[in-house]
């Protein structure tokens, strides 16, 4: 069972009860996963409760914090001084900003500082960043000492709806994206709205392409809200991001703890993600952010469900005006060398069973089935309309 609780001023209210300022509240929401559950906090301020909270969880007294160069210099200090001050050792481990840290070469380098820091078993690591560090910190903390405790602070609006939730970690090959990796749930998650303030207005755009899909695989209501709401979030009005990002996180608490491992329902959380990973690993992991990819991927995807499974035109045409309202492609044109090399780049995704390339598709918006194959024609054909 997923809990999403909302607290203000020490008591815990209804999320129906009347709305509060938003100085005073900090929303939580338990992932249910036995004796590797968690919670997920999300609100003002929290980077610098970041050693008081590891320091109730009992985690031992070395650490390393796995940040980026683009991070480090707005948030590093103010964790360490946490952490510090909460009587833990940290390491701060600085590596390249970019999807490109996301490789084998990276994950030797920090093995290195962690040894030369001598952690231990107890030990734990913060991944401080966006989605990049988050997945580089947690496999990381999968494998050193055959696996360890981490933390995750996200500072990026798609991290903290996504990647920091749900203990999928991992780094990426030439071949494809995340094609090695683990399962491995952090002991915390601490979204802290203040990091969005720091944001480029791509990289929050690129947020929400992670945040519009929760509206299309579960929850229409949320949808419709983001038609509604759109113009607050893109100013970042914090009461709408606040609501808006503990509903994303109770989504995928909601999936992750029905499925961990991805055996069944929580393939849906990959909607769009065939073919914008592809889009992403074709270009070098460089020229699209992954929110930026998988909208057009989405975009693709909705397509393909209003051929095979009947979503209604309507609702492609929504689909399609969202992504448009908030700043992201919906489309890109690509050489006919490019598209063979998209097809080629889909057939590696970790979804292919049995070399049969397996799609998320939606039956209306709020309601996707997985697992299903896609016949040649229709995939060329929405690619003719979201790749010309």
């Amino acid at each position: 069972m997923v809990v999403l609780e909302e607290h203000l001023s020490f008591h815990t209210g209804s999320l129906q009860a009347s709305r509060p300022t938003y100085a005073g509240f900090m929303r939580s929401v338990r992932v249910s996963l036995g004796d590797r559950s968690y919670s997920i906090l999300v609100g003002p301020g929290l980077l610098s409760q970041l050693g008081d909270r590891c320091l109730a969880l009992g985690l031992g007294a070395r650490c390393g914090v796995i940040t980026d160069e683009t991070v480090a210099p707005l948030f590093a200090e103010q964790a360490v001084v946490a952490l510090r001050g909460a009587g833990f050792s940290p390491v701060l481990i600085r590596v390249p900003s970019g999807e490109t840290s996301k490789s084998l070469k990276v994950v030797g380098t920090c093995y290195d500082r962690l040894a030369a820091h001598r952690l231990e078993r107890k030990s734990f690591i913060v991944a401080l960043g966006g989605g990049v560090v988050g997945d580089l910190a947690g496999f990381v903390a999968s494998t050193y000492l055959r696996g360890m405790a981490f933390v995750q602070v996200p500072t990026t609006l798609l991290a903290q709806v996504d990647s920091s939730v749900g203990g999928k970690v991992g780094v990426n090959l030439k071949a494809g994206k995340n094609l090695v990796g683990a399962f491995h749930q952090p002991k915390l998650v601490l979204c802290d709205l203040d990091s969005l303030n720091t944001l480029p207005p791509r990289e929050f755009q690129s947020g929400l392409g992670e945040v519009i899909k929760y509206g299309i695989i579960y929850d229409a209501g949320l949808f419709r809200r983001l038609e509604r709401d759109l113009p607050k979030i893109l100013r970042r009005d914090p009461m709408a991001l606040a609501a808006t990002i503990a509903r994303c996180c109770a989504i995928k608490a909601a999936v992750v703890s029905q499925d961990e491992n991805e055996s069944g329902l929580r393939a849906i959380l990959n909607y769009g993600h065939t073919i914008g990973h592809a889009l992403e690993a074709i270009s070098g992991y460089g020229e699209y952010l992954h929110g930026e990819a998988i909208s057009m991927g989405q975009v693709a995807a909705s397509h393909l469900s209003a051929r095979l499974v009947g979503l209604d035109s309507k609702s492609v045409e929504r689909i399609r005006n969202l992504f448009v309202a908030a700043g992201l492609p919906v489309s890109v044109s690509l050489t006919r060398r490019q598209r063979e090399r998209l097809v080629a780049a889909m057939r590696l995704d970790k979804k292919v069973s049995g070399g049969q390339i397996k799609f998320v598709l939606a039956r209306r918006i709020g309601e996707v089935i997985w697992g299903q194959n896609v016949p040649e024609t229709a995939l060329q054909e929405a690619l003719d309309l979201v790749c010309p």
